[in-house]
């Protein structure tokens, strides 16, 4: 057709699946985007969301525009304004709080909107300017740190087994994650390898549509599966199936772990997990008896009190079990310790050293900041304890930056918004985190208005400041050169001509990957196993719950973190907001399905329909993220019930490691 042209580009969003795509363009215009069928994970298929990609950069309510702030705080009105404008308000802004109170009062808050090399989390333009004005560092603590670091304590990295060896595996287990909701694409693996024979078998406090769709279902206690890990590992040395060579050879701390495993057997580990004793044998004994075993554990297991020490002791039991000398077996958590870009963060334009303000802590750390700049986030809807943060943004005296795309609850406490492009619209680099491969995302369509890419835009203001640091205006191609520079075995042949050809390119390594067969990146070579007493760090609603109900907060099936939270047709698939209750618990407490109830605890409350279902074990409750508070009925999501505390490690957010009542709400 004359004027068609089909560009290959990648999914910005936070999801391990990091698709390739291709849009096809008429005229000027995206017409349509699919999954690339060449691509090997992505295999032709995109997710529900972002199957209505195309359509959220078309949205009648994107925004277009600079805007400036023309009522209260949180009105969310706003007048139109040139770009010369807004980087003319920012530059006196920024240059009065520098030399008033610092750099350091000023917090460019991250997110994970995109996950882009460029445009996104990694932020390389971003970080650079920020640190010739000396703010301060912000830590990406909200997602995946504790388990991250609980498996660089055991591996020396959190990169794993590559996903698509779950095809090789005879076992599966899939521990908190909900694979066909958060990162369909590796069921495909999951059913070859069913194909070849694998039992599948989900560990989770919630029969999601995975556990539907597996050979069996643990309902397992929230924060507790450091206790399994510990049990099914008694079984296997019950069995006397320990591989003895591979503990020799490459693992540390073996004799004082073997000590904690027989601490655990069967009965006190049903006792402390809530699974059945009789179920907590029957995986131990496949455990013991099949290789490969793969499992896959996700975010969603370390967000809690014990999170790190959770990870730490799962990622032990394939160096129990010698399941990382087979392709197919060991764990999947992320493939993030595979990539080895040059990611130079910069830290020589910085004057001097500068305090570092962790994600999860924004409610708490916004008393001394004069500036929050917030990009590819929207913390109003996914940050923890909302309530305190939406008082902080109200301060008169914070001059708050928004760079977003539509007008959320965070954009409405804005001083200054500045639109941004899309995925559709700017260059951009990428690695997932649940395959091998990197993707180039090349731009298929001119910005929408005058939408900016995060590049430019710290270009034109960079020289709206007069700032003469050259790298503040190295071209995307130039940073994206750079990135592919690190010279690390794993990009070998890997050049960025080629990638943008191409569109994707799997790194160096072997098909198939077995990571740690002849060894670990830490100091001994080794696997280091938990100390003793360190295996199980019991999360505060496993010690406390007592009456009081657990609540955890699953990804959405329509939603991604807050991404899309706005589009109609997703909202109208999603429903009003439901809590789903076991029928103990509906029980003593007199509801009923139907009921709209005030899920409370000493943070706030947030308003949802009760839905009592077997779906849940008793103690749990569980309500989807993803929502937008001013979109939602009563203005608020499961955030606002979420404490600021600490997971063990890395001070990762507790997400699933919160407790509360619920209350019926008055009617009115």
């Amino acid at each position: 057709m004359s004027g068609e042209l089909r560009v290959l580009g990648a999914c910005p969003l936070d999801c391990p699946d990091t698709c390739s795509w291709i849009v096809t363009v008429e005229d000027g215009k995206a017409m349509k985007m699919r999954g690339n069928p060449d691509q090997p994970y992505t295999r032709g298929a995109l997710c529900v969301k972002v199957n209505r990609y195309l359509e959220h950069t078309q949205a009648p309510d994107r925004i277009l525009y600079p805007l400036r702030r023309t009522g209260p705080k949180g009105s969310g009105r706003f007048e139109r304004i040139t770009w010369d404008e807004a980087l003319d308000e920012i530059a006196t802004r920024l240059r009065g709080i520098v030399d008033e109170h610092g750099g350091e009062a000023i917090w460019p808050y991250l997110g994970t909107g995109s996950l882009g090399y460029l445009q996104g989390c990694e932020g390389v333009a971003g970080r650079r300017f920020w640190n010739v004005l000396g703010a301060a560092k912000h830590a990406m603590n909200i997602c995946s740190v504790a388990g991250s670091l609980g498996l660089a304590r055991a591996q020396g990295t959190a990169g794993g087994m590559d996903p698509e060896n779950f095809a090789q595996a005879e076992l599966i287990l899939l521990w908190g994650t909900n694979t066909l909701t958060s990162g369909h694409h590796l069921w495909k693996f999951i059913q070859d390898g069913r194909a070849n024979g694998a039992h599948v078998v989900a560990i989770d406090p919630i029969r999601t549509r995975t556990a539907d769709q597996a050979d069996e279902h643990l309902a397992i206690r929230p924060g507790t599966d450091a206790a399994l890990a510990l049990g099914l590992l008694h079984v296997v040395l019950a069995e006397n199936a320990q591989d003895e060579e591979y503990l020799a050879l490459h693992t540390e701390g073996w004799d004082d772990f073997r000590q904690e495993i027989m601490e655990w057997p069967v009965e006190r580990t049903a006792e402390v997990t809530g699974i059945p004793a009789e179920a907590v044998h029957r995986l131990g004994m496949r455990l013991a008896h099949t290789r490969p075993t793969a499992i896959r554990a996700t975010m969603g297991i370390q967000r809690h009190e014990g999170g790190g020490a959770a990870m730490r002791t799962i990622a032990s039991i394939p160096g129990v079990t010698g399941d990382w000398r087979h392709p197919g077996g060991g764990v999947a958590y992320s493939t993030s310790g595979h990539v080895h870009l040059n990611i130079d963060r910069r830290n020589d334009l910085l004057a001097k050293p500068v305090r570092t303000r962790y994600m999860t802590r924004l409610a708490s750390e916004l008393q001394d900041v004069k500036c929050l700049w917030v990009y590819a986030a929207n913390p109003l809807a996914s940050t923890s304890d909302t309530n305190r943060i939406r008082k902080g943004l109200a301060r008169d005296d914070l001059f708050t930056v928004v760079m977003e795309q539509f007008p959320t609850d965070t954009v409405d406490y804005a001083d200054i918004v500045l639109p941004a492009t899309m995925q559709t619209e700017h260059m951009d680099l990428h690695a997932g985190y649940g395959h091998m491969y990197l993707l180039w995302n090349e731009p298929a369509v001119a910005p929408a208005g005058e939408a900016l890419s995060t590049t430019e835009t710290f270009r034109r203001l960079a020289a709206h400041m007069g700032l003469t640091e050259p790298s503040l205006y190295d071209s995307d191609l130039e940073l994206a050169a750079d990135l592919l520079s690190s010279g690390h075995p794993s990009l070998e042949g890997i050049t960025l001509d080629r990638l943008r050809k191409e569109g994707w390119m799997r790194m160096s390594y072997p098909q198939p990957f077995a990571p740690f067969a002849d060894g670990f990146p830490t100091p001994s070579g080794r696997l280091r196993f938990p100390r003793r007493g360190k295996a199980y760090v019991p999360s505060l609603s496993a010690r406390t719950a007592g009456d009081r109900l657990t609540l955890i907060t699953p990804a959405a099936h329509t939603f991604l973190n807050s991404t899309f939270g706005n589009n109609p047709e997703l909202l109208r698939r999603a429903k009003d907001p439901v809590v789903l209750v076991n029928p103990a618990d509906a029980e003593s407490r007199g509801l009923s399905t139907g009921q709209r109830v005030r899920v409370v605890n000493h943070n706030g409350y947030f308003l949802a329909d009760v839905e009592v279902s077997d779906r849940v074990a008793k103690g749990v409750v569980a309500s989807p993220k993803g929502r937008w508070p001013k979109l939602t009925t009563g203005g608020a999501n499961p955030n606002a019930v979420v404490d600021e505390r600490d997971a063990d490690m890395g001070k990762g957010a507790v997400y699933h490691d919160n407790l509360v009542e619920l209350e019926l709400e008055p009617l009115v």
